[in-house]
């Protein structure tokens, strides 16, 4: 997620408004497709037997209640040089709005401005970049909801698209076992789904968006099968 320096509210505004109408100049129709992606999901049976699997070389993350599968999704994962762990792992913390402690946005007056909380201006406020619905696996490393783009592209951390990361939310729960490898078997069976359009050359979300509210509920009401 990243928005340019320096921009006014009165900017922050304007964009917000297009980006409600989806009359976005150009690239309008991606962003609008991209707001209505979303995919089937069941609710377990007994929410103590769900289990987690991403493939790092799909991009996919599989919720599965023994061999039903709850949901089927694309995901976001590192860069070769910022890589997601692999590994066995569990779901261990749970925030719907949490935010980032090192990163984010720094703001003053009417400017807002994306940037490490080390190298904030002097005198300017300052929030963590949001991560919604974070599920965390591994300390520093979690789930939670961000732009998804067709090549990897996190520090490690596993984005979800809005729509689909509050039903991940619901499925799991403290104790969820997570399996992170370069490939599943279920690729083969449901890596093949619609995917989103790719987030890297939509337009940015206003940076009143980050600081305040407003990613924390961008996102459809969840339904499930």
């Amino acid at each position: 997620m990243s928005i340019k320096p320096s921009i006014t509210l009165a900017a922050v505004a304007a964009i917000a408004a297009l980006l409600s109408s989806c009359a976005i100049p150009s690239g309008g129709s991606g962003l609008a497709a991209y707001h209505a992606y979303d995919l089937p999901t069941k609710l377990p049976t007994n929410p103590n037997n769900v289990r987690v699997k991403v493939s790092l070389s799909k991009q996919r993350a599989y919720v599965m209640e023994g061999s039903t599968m709850l949901l089927a999704m694309p995901v976001s994962v590192g860069t070769p040089s910022t890589p997601t762990p692999t590994g066995s792992f569990s779901i261990f913390g749970k925030e719907a709005k949490h935010r980032a402690a090192t990163h984010g946005y720094a703001y003053s007056g009417s400017s807002v401005t994306q940037t490490f909380l080390a190298k904030k201006p002097a005198g300017w406020s300052f929030k963590g970049t949001p991560m919604p619905y974070w599920c965390e696996f591994k300390p520093n490393y979690g789930f939670h909801t961000g732009w998804l783009k067709n090549q990897p592209c996190t520090h490690g951390c596993i984005r979800m698209h809005e729509n689909l990361s509050p039903k991940f939310f619901r499925l799991v729960k403290a104790g969820t076992p997570v399996s992170i490898a370069y490939s599943q078997p279920e690729d083969a069976t449901s890596g093949n789904i619609p995917l989103p359009p790719d987030a890297g050359p939509l337009p940015d979300y206003a940076g009143s968006m980050y600081v305040g509210e407003g990613y924390f509920s961008q996102h459809k009401t969840p339904t499930y099968n």
